[in-house]
């Protein structure tokens, strides 16, 4: 290096020495594969999955003989007896709904019905105790369990004993009326005996953001209850027809609460309470304390679970006997027909079941005004 060439490679003060002038390759980094390796490792998971599913549903199959899979019925012993005969405890808890599930993947009017089925065919169990703690729901789900109990207890002769816990409002209520004795906490949350049915009326807010509605039907009331129609827009004959609806529904109700009562009164045994002649008055949707709803007849006795079960074994002639109730097992296929079994708008919580529902417009509901949202 000459005496006239500058320190750092002839570079001026503070700059970085230039590259070497001679043959000079950028450096090209490997290409990554990270991507073709995930999908291949998500395609993979995909596949196991299925096949568990399917390896898991023909277990279930196979241990079952080939019956359907909420067919399986586990029997568990809640308070031991050294009797041979039981009393088996059926829950309804939460909404009444053709959406609620159970780990099988078994709809709540399913499980009601393998329970009974059960529990018709079993000689040990003598009576029934329908632990009811729910606001009420569907009309229809909650008529189908009144069918079923209904007919158990024509069928078999075995009793079923309502026995309220805090809440068996409207559809709770509907599902209780056909059995042999009802029993309520004096503190219960009952009644609510009426239909519901509404919609939301979203056309303001439509006009707010310029959105105009094109309706094209084939009859003048096939838009009936739409959300899009102004409330001038709405006919008062499409109003007679909804009410029409909804009253004859509440017909239905009333006439299941005096044929429950009727043929209670008509067994053999511990005589129930007569309705009250004003019990009418108050089914006008209002809720009732487990003491109102003794007085005016809709109850027959006041007490808790232990007194259901005193009562469920004094119908059934026992002196004593065990508590039991059925569990669906656990299956490997259960863990996926739970999510098949329920339409895209139920939410399912698997810890506590479902999530209370809103109601869904143009759909009857039996349920407590405390739940409607």
């Amino acid at each position: 290096m000459s005496e006239n060439t500058p320190p750092n490679g002839g570079n001026p003060p503070g700059m970085p020495p230039l590259p070497h002038r001679g043959y000079y390759t950028p450096y090209a980094p490997p290409a990554r594969r990270g991507g073709l390796w995930l999908m291949i490792f998500l395609l993979a998971g995909l596949l196991g999955l299925s096949l568990l599913a399917h390896f898991g549903q023909w277990v279930d199959t196979v241990a079952e003989g080939g019956g359907p899979q909420h067919g399986r019925l586990e029997e568990t012993v809640l308070e031991p007896s050294e009797a041979p005969e039981k009393v088996l405890v059926l829950d309804i808890t939460g909404i009444i709904s053709s959406f609620t599930v159970d780990r099988g993947g078994a709809g709540m009017v399913d499980w009601v019905d393998d329970q009974l089925d059960r529990a018709e065919e079993d000689y040990a169990i003598k009576a029934v105790i329908l632990k009811v703690d729910s606001p009420g729901g569907e009309v229809l789900a909650s008529d189908r369990i009144y069918e079923r109990i209904r007919r158990f207890q024509e069928d078999s002769g075995k009793p079923v004993i309502a026995s309220m816990g805090g809440l068996a409002a409207s559809g709770g209520y509907y599902v209780s009326a056909p059995c042999r004795w009802i029993v309520a906490h004096p503190l219960t949350i009952t009644g609510s005996i009426g239909v519901i049915m509404h919609g939301y009326n979203y056309r303001d807010l439509m006009d707010k953001v310029g959105v105009a509605p094109n309706v094209f039907k084939s009859g003048r009331f096939k838009d009936m209850l739409s959300g899009e129609k102004k409330p001038e827009e709405i006919s008062q004959e499409e109003r007679a027809l909804v009410q029409d609806m909804v009253d004859t529904t509440f017909l239905r109700f009333k006439e299941v609460i005096r044929d429950g009562r009727s043929w209670a009164a008509s067994q053999d045994g511990e005589a129930v309470r007569s309705l009250s002649e004003q019990w009418e008055q108050y089914a006008d949707g209002r809720i009732l304390s487990g003491e109102q709803a003794w007085e005016l007849g809709l109850v027959d006795e006041l007490g808790d679970m232990d007194r259901a079960f005193e009562r469920a074994k004094s119908l059934a002639g026992l002196t004593d006997a065990k508590l039991v109730a059925y569990e669906q097992p656990f299956s490997f296929s259960s863990l996926f027909r739970i999510q098949s079994a329920v339409p895209g708008n139920a939410q399912i919580k698997l810890d506590l079941g479902l999530d209370v529902p809103g109601l869904e417009a143009g759909r009857l509901y039996f349920i407590s005004s405390t739940y409607v949202q």
